[in-house]
């Protein structure tokens, strides 16, 4: 569904850990009862067939641990990848499904909410009755992109809900005083992943832009309208002047050039083609005196767009954005050929996933949290309550010890590390409250309408928050998402349910293998408080400069040359890793495993040193365990989308770019110069 926000500048993002594969999460030691039991994966937690013992560790560590998997695995011709996530993620799909269904059969039992979830998803699976009602539904919404007859007009239909705008607004906490919201406005507005499709040189993006116009044609005429061949060379033409203005995604993880509170006389000065008052008003943002306007120049160079381009090629950019961001709630032939473009050409995907598996999508998306209450009443046993939150003092624990022992920090800036690990907030499994959908209009008889209403619902919880204290207990994801994230604005970590179930969850399994796996994912939020973005809020979530300027600088030395590591990293031929676009996540990443092996020898010093299993050693065990979390293939055309737009580097390299930068990797393997992976240990980064 497409949910109208604005582009979010990545420095304010949420940190999520975007985990393909999990294994199972360290443990309290299991009962009697439980050990009696096997665990999911062989013996002892480790998937051992998966493993190529015929690849040396120190030569690719990922293909050691995962070769034989890899080997024998295809990707399932709806997804775009494959791995134990993509499992975990049907699994849920499946569970939601039934809560769908289960609310669907029975709306009286079920109550309000039940009605809503029922008939929204009865809305989506009437696939007869949408092609039978056709283009209708479409034309009041085209109706509207018709009327504008000037700039005003124009300005007001960016603001409104279901259509594209290029500057588009936002509300968040302020980076400044994270206690109150303020509103933001930022480059948006293109049809293609980012600005990179438009401008790359080479025949593989000569192909995709080809296969675009064909695409913007063919929705064009596919809604009746006219002369779409020199529309779509138009509205082609509008995005790729757009995209030339805008900020590449590694400028925009700059909070310093992407924090810039004005006032609406500074707007007017930068912008003044917006005309602000208008376009904050219709926004429902009348009262609103402070923006952060994100990308400056973009915003001011986008602005001088609309005196240069004609009023009629920006109505016919709203016509077909409105189609192409709402296709999947139209005919069949507007939902197969948004795919066939998306899917198949972009990403590489060959068959669109089942019906019903986008329906519950969409339910997640439209009321996800609905729903989740009762996933969590289904399928979240208090008990993981408990047991993350020991988790968790555990790799906190670990955490404060090496900043305790930072060689490269000095006291004053330890001091501050560690109050800010102090005040971290972690929240698991649910919300303390959910969200109340009871607003929000569903007709069984009208999908599109459904969707854009829900789109227009979410914007105005966010406009009823405009003006009130922050409230700390909302969440970011559903409890049924299967992933994890920090957000630097709250220094809150978040593990939603779907997460902390097996194969995650599993206490037969030994120790050394739940550390290794999602200890490194816990490892790897607390760490975003401490990434490159992460570093410059304090422990309250405020923009704040904590550091000496000694240890900045070698923060700063540190992350550059683990940097200029992942820039050498080649996933596709002639496209290499962004080592500043992906440096959070890779921080993440160093910083998590560093974490979770200073926990789990926290735990070996409190129960002993582990005895050989399978052959294998504790710490070897530990990072197998690692190893095996990134289990995960995608295809090239979501691998190419990845690299360019993507802060989350590929898995392979989740796995090798990082244990070659830990010293006890390099023991427990017996890695040794003119292995593939070794570093010297002057090139080895450490940072947390």
């Amino acid at each position: 569904m497409h949910v109208r926000r604005f582009a979010v500048p990545a420095a304010l993002l949420l940190a999520t850990a975007a985990v393909p594969a999990l294994a199972q999460p360290p443990q309290p030691a299991p009962t009697a009862a439980a050990a009696a039991a096997k665990p999911r994966y062989g013996d002892f937690g480790l998937d051992l067939a998966a493993m190529d013992t015929s690849v040396k560790p120190g030569d690719s560590f990922w293909h050691y641990v995962n070769g034989n998997w890899d080997k024998r695995t295809e990707i399932a011709a709806d997804r775009t990848s494959a791995g134990v996530g993509v499992l975990l993620a049907d699994e849920a799909e499946r569970q939601v499904r039934t809560i769908v269904e289960d609310l669907a059969r029975d709306p009286a039992k079920s109550g309000a909410i039940g009605r809503q979830v029922g008939d929204f998803y009865a809305s989506w699976m009437d696939q007869k009755a949408i092609d039978a009602r056709g283009t209708a539904p479409l034309k009041p919404w085209l109706a509207r992109v018709d009327a504008v007859r000037n700039r005003g007009d124009l300005i007001r239909l960016f603001a409104t809900q279901g259509y594209t705008a290029p500057v588009g607004l936002g509300i968040l906490p302020d980076p400044a005083d994270p206690t109150r919201y303020i509103a933001a406005a930022g480059q948006a507005g293109l049809g293609l992943p980012n600005r990179d499709y438009y401008l790359l040189p080479g025949a593989k993006y000569d192909a995709i832009r080809a296969a675009y116009r064909t695409y913007v044609v063919q929705m064009q005429t596919l809604a009746g309208i006219p002369d779409a061949e020199a529309k779509a060379d138009r509205i082609i033409a509008l995005e790729t002047a757009l995209a030339k203005v805008q900020w590449a995604p590694e400028r925009q993880r700059d909070i310093k050039q992407v924090y810039n509170p004005m006032n609406r006389a500074q707007l007017a000065e930068l912008a003044p083609q917006f005309e602000w008052p208008a376009y904050l008003q219709a926004s429902g943002l009348g009262n609103v005196d402070t923006v952060i306007a994100a990308e400056k120049s973009a915003i001011s160079d986008t602005g001088k767009m609309l005196d240069s381009v004609p009023l009629s090629t920006w109505k016919e950019y709203l016509a077909f954005h409105f189609i192409r961001t709402h296709a999947t709630f139209l005919p069949t032939a507007f939902d197969e050929a948004n795919f066939a473009f998306y899917g198949k050409t972009l990403r590489g995907q060959p068959q669109q996933r089942d019906r019903w598996k986008r329906g519950v999508q969409l339910i997640n998306d439209a009321l996800g949290e609905a729903v989740g209450r009762i996933y969590v009443e289904r399928h979240y046993p208090p008990e993981s309550d408990r047991q993350m939150a020991e988790l968790i003092r555990n790799l906190r624990a670990g955490l404060e010890a090496r900043i305790a022992a930072s060689p490269w920090m000095d006291d004053a800036t330890k001091a501050q590390a560690k109050a800010k690990l102090a005040a971290f907030d972690p929240r698991i499994g649910h919300p303390v409250k959910y969200i109340d959908y009871s607003a929000l209009k569903v007709d069984r008889n009208d999908l599109l309408g459904n969707a854009v209403r829900s789109e227009d619902f979410e914007w105005k919880l966010q406009l009823d928050r405009l003006g009130k204290p922050v409230d700390r207990s909302l969440w970011d994801m559903t409890p049924q998402t299967v992933n994890a994230y920090y957000n630097p604005l709250m220094n809150q970590i978040t593990f939603p349910a779907a997460i902390l179930q097996p194969p995650y969850f599993d206490p037969r399994a030994d120790p050394a293998v739940n550390y290794g796996a999602i200890g490194a994912i816990i490892g790897h939020e607390i760490g975003h408080g401490f990434d490159d973005q992460g570093r410059q809020f304090d422990p309250s979530g405020k923009l704040r400069d904590w550091w000496t300027p000694a240890s900045g600088a070698q923060f700063e030395a540190r992350a550059g040359r683990f940097g200029k590591q992942y820039d050498s990293y080649e996933p596709i031929t002639g496209t290499h890793i962004n080592g500043k676009l992906t440096m959070g996540e890779n921080i993440g990443d160093l910083g998590g495993l560093e974490m979770a092996y200073a926990a789990y020898r926290r735990y070996v010093a409190e129960h002993g040193e582990p005895p050989v299993i399978g052959g294998l050693t504790g710490d070897q065990r530990f990072f197998i365990a690692y190893g095996q979390s990134w289990r995960s293939k995608v295809r090239e055309g979501a691998l190419r989308e990845r690299l360019l737009a993507d802060p989350h580097s590929p898995p392979e390299y989740r796995v090798d770019g990082v244990v070659r930068n830990v010293d006890a990797w390099y023991k427990a393997f017996d890695v040794k110069p003119g292995d593939k992976l070794y570093l010297p240990p002057e090139e080895r980064v450490h940072i947390w």
